[in-house]
């Protein structure tokens, strides 16, 4: 299960490996937070004229999020329907226990989300993160029932953070330049995971025709995607051929050994 903030992420986050595992059998699934609808539309900011209005973009986005996720062969997409650019200002208790329910019902051994600085400090980001990792944890107990109906305990066996290496985010900023998000009056832009600290590098290279295919799905984002159709094929393989990741928490393995399988450990 890949727990992700907006309608894109779950394509150009975590593409790779949903389409890798997806061909080899494995039942995956999206918990998206928001629709995404006070994003750009075609490169006009929210509130501008050319702008469809909030609930006429989350429906568009909607849309082409169910077109990228049959690409990516997701069994299924859900929503938690929280408001874009406002998902750190949700009531903690509340968001963890819908994703709670969500995990409960659907019961995966993985999930995946964003690391904590959530990319590139996207707020949004930071707030799955917090709330995915809180919600593994919460499911797996027995005492917690914030209200009813979010089902019998389920313990997730592997959690991973998304974790991109210098390599990846240079692909990514020769399309898309720097990429940086001001909160606070504070600039934040990219970080690179150390090299070292990867804990999961899987193979993805044969995945990149069909990731390619759900990027070209959100085309409402179009023009911010137009840039990385601009990329020499050597690094467009770096950003698909590989996709690491952080693993924060698991019951069946540790130590220093690299994994090249999110379910290594697994039976």
């Amino acid at each position: 299960m890949v727990v992700a903030a907006h309608p894109d992420d779950e394509t150009l986050g975590f593409g790779g490996v949903l389409v890798h595992y997806a061909r080899a059998g494995v039942e995956t699934s999206l918990l998206t937070a928001t629709r995404g609808d006070r994003g750009r539309y075609h490169g006009h900011p929210f509130g501008s004229e050319e702008h469809p209005g909030p609930q006429a973009l989350g429906e568009i986005r909607e849309r082409e999020l169910r077109a990228a996720a049959d690409v990516l062969g997701l069994r299924e997409v859900a929503f938690l329907d929280y408001e874009d650019q406002l998902l750190d200002r949700a009531d903690p208790v509340d968001a963890v226990a819908a994703i709670v329910g969500h995990i409960r019902r659907v019961r995966p051994q993985v999930v995946l989300t964003f690391d904590p600085s959530g990319a590139y400090g996207h707020p949004d980001h930071i707030a799955i993160s917090q709330f995915a990792t809180g919600a593994v944890v919460a499911a797996a107990d027995p005492a917690f029932a914030h209200g009813s109906g979010l089902g019998a305990p389920h313990t997730v066996s592997k959690l991973y953070y998304l974790a991109w290496d210098e390599e990846t985010w240079a692909a990514y900023q020769t399309g898309f330049k720097k990429l940086v998000v001001t909160v606070d009056g504070v600039e934040r832009q990219a970080t690179a995971w150390p090299t070292w600290a990867l804990t999961t590098i899987v193979e993805t290279g044969e995945a990149r025709a069909d990731v390619w295919r759900a990027v070209a799905c959100h085309a409402s984002q179009t023009r911010a995607y137009d840039a990385l159709n601009t990329l020499a094929p050597v690094q467009r393989d770096a950003l698909w051929r590989t996709q690491s990741f952080y693993r924060a928490y698991s019951l069946v393995n540790g130590g220093r050994t690299r994994e090249s399988d999110l379910f290594e450990g697994l039976r």
